[in-house]
């Protein structure tokens, strides 16, 4: 199990150099970048401290990350005060070969799909256990609630055929709770993302399928980088 983590961990250090060399490329004094949350995003957020001085700062989509950006010293930005971020750089829990993914084992899935509306390019950075074969929903999809919906929203779960249940001591950065929903199936995740999101009660899914990623680089064992996408 030790050995297995440091392998991930390895893969995870190599996508974040792989993706600083990419996004360094495209950003310029004038941008500022979307930076999302998780493990991977912490050692991307690394490798971007070595090149502050080449952008304005970022939005973060959780008090985490803007916590990490700060002690990095990388200004940040309330995205109230922009209309688009040039590129968002982000992980997955799971993600397929169209780009749609599952998001929001950290809890921060609200804020990290509204920094992906409005970002020019939406890349992910994962390891090689992230990528779904086939279906997703091997990853129990997160479902953020508003806490007096628990209960209704989880009504509506099981007779979907899912399994929801609450994330123990977990509040979001919203103030709301997380419903992480295990033996789903995805079949078309557009439609499950607006069916979902519709429920009411529901701030939002998981699933981040109508505003999937534009590229996805990967780090694996056996081949190094792989790029998929535009």
């Amino acid at each position: 199990m030790v050995s297995f983590m440091k392998k991930q961990n390895e893969l995870k250090k190599m996508v974040a150099v792989e993706a600083m060399s990419f996004v360094k490329n495209i950003i310029s004094k004038k941008n500022i970048i979307g930076v999302g949350t998780g493990s991977t995003v912490d050692y991307f957020i690394e490798e971007l401290s070595h090149f502050k001085e080449n952008f304005l700062g970022a939005v973060a989509s959780s008090k985490r990350t803007e916590l990490l950006l700060s002690k990095h010293g990388i200004k940040l930005f309330d995205l109230n005060e922009l209309t688009e971020l040039e590129v968002y750089i982000d992980g997955a829990d799971e993600v397929d070969y169209s780009l749609s993914m599952i998001k929001g084992g950290g809890g921060a899935l609200t804020r990290e799909k509204i920094i992906a509306s409005v970002s020019k390019e939406f890349i992910c950075i994962a390891d090689e256990s992230k990528l779904a074969e086939n279906n997703l929903g091997k990853f129990p999809l997160p479902v953020e609630v508003i806490p007096m919906a628990t209960s209704v929203v989880s009504r509506f779960f099981m007779d979907l055929g899912g399994s929801p249940i609450l994330r123990k001591n977990f509040v979001t950065d919203n103030g709301n709770y997380i419903l992480d929903i295990h033996n789903f199936k995805i079949e078309n995740s557009v439609d499950m993302e607006k069916n979902i999101n519709n429920i009411p009660g529901v701030v939002t899914c998981g699933l981040f399928a109508i505003r999937g990623a534009d590229k996805l680089i990967m780090a694996t064992s056996r081949s190094g980088i792989k790029y998929f996408g535009k």
